[in-house]
């Protein structure tokens, strides 16, 4: 890469993630999917010796996915990340422009739209430029993990320093996993008012729920694969149903980690096996996998401190690094759809 073609790429960034504060995160990575699901359909009309492919299709399929919806405009590791970082910085520099109907500390409303406010915007741009280095820096090392997942993390995590927040935040009596506080209506008993303990998803954070909308979502991206061949389409229909999410339709549930986790283990699965079914049950074992761990790790990193840091990201970087290792050890055949 030359350092022209860099200094573009630093300039894409900046502006990815100051749209990202100016949109507000989950809006931007409601971008993501439809892009995605525009990328991934193109891609689908690709195939051999179709009319698609040889007017350049598949080209152009690639590009919506890889450089738009995975790059510098709506990419989560810029997009997301800057919105994300706009929100924490709101919180700690602009407090009373929290909205009234907003239970949680501001900083994790990632809901929220910024404007144009320059410093928030700033904020949004640095973080972009970061989170596309720290990605691109995974993909130099051939890292065994997905990089723009571990991305949309580590910025999350980084971001908390400057802004006096906890990195990981202080357990309540029951420790880390400990949900009760929040059934019980407890308070911090700092004066804020806020809640001591305060889940990423209040409809979606019982184990029973989380595994029962685990299963669900593995079997629809397992299927989605086996039957297009694309490992990120349930995660681009996943990702723009949020918009619903975004609109307030209660109880809406948040799924791309588990449609992208049933994908990516039926891609694993079918270089072990020759069989559909045994792919198809790994799939659901994989949207299992992915819903167990953001609910995992949202109880350590996000529910104790006062901003968002992201369960699907952390999720899907746990899985692909498993994979990754996994992959490089020869115990599969597959790094799923990791560049390694």
């Amino acid at each position: 890469m030359s350092w022209e073609h860099f200094a573009v790429l630093v300039l894409a960034a900046a502006a990815g993630g100051a749209f990202g504060a100016a949109v507000g995160a989950l809006p931007s990575f409601v971008f993501t999917g439809f892009v995605v699901l525009l990328g991934e359909g193109l891609a689908a009309l690709g195939g051999e010796g179709s009319e698609f492919t040889e007017l350049g299709g598949a080209d152009l399929a690639s590009g919506v996915t890889g450089t738009i919806g995975f790059g510098p405009v709506t990419g989560p590791h810029v997009a997301f990340a800057g919105g994300v970082a706009a929100t924490a910085y709101a919180g700690y520099r602009y407090p009373e422009m929290e909205p009234a109907d907003w239970d949680y500390h501001f900083g994790k409303n990632i809901l929220y739209a910024f404007g144009t406010k320059p410093d928030i915007l700033a904020v949004g741009a640095v973080v972009g430029v970061l989170g596309m280095l720290i990605a691109r820096f995974s993909g130099a090392l051939d890292a065994p993990y997905d990089g723009i997942a571990f991305a949309v993390f580590a910025t999350a995590v980084l971001v908390r320093i400057p802004f006096g927040y906890p990195v990981v935040g202080d357990p309540v009596r029951g420790g880390w996993l400990d949900m009760g506080p929040f059934e019980r209506e407890e308070e911090r008993g700092d004066g804020s008012g806020r809640l001591a303990v305060e889940p990423w998803l209040p409809q979606q954070y019982k184990w029973s729920g989380v595994a029962a909308i685990g299963l669900v979502g593995g079997a629809l991206g397992g299927w989605t694969w086996i039957m297009t061949g694309s490992i990120f389409m349930a995660y681009g229909i996943s990702a723009a149903s949020l918009l619903f999410l975004n609109l307030g339709v209660e109880k809406f549930p948040v799924t791309h980690h588990i449609t992208l986790g049933g994908s990516t283990f039926a891609v694993v699965a079918a270089a072990e096996l020759n069989s559909e079914l045994g792919v198809m049950l790994l799939a659901i074992l994989g949207g299992l996998i992915g819903s167990l761990l953001a609910e995992f790790t949202q109880r350590i990193f996000y529910a104790h401190s006062g901003t968002h840091v992201d369960p699907p990201a952390m999720s899907i970087t746990i899985y692909t690094l498993a994979i990754g290792l996994l992959y490089l050890a020869d115990v599969l055949d597959s790094p799923g759809y990791l560049g390694i």
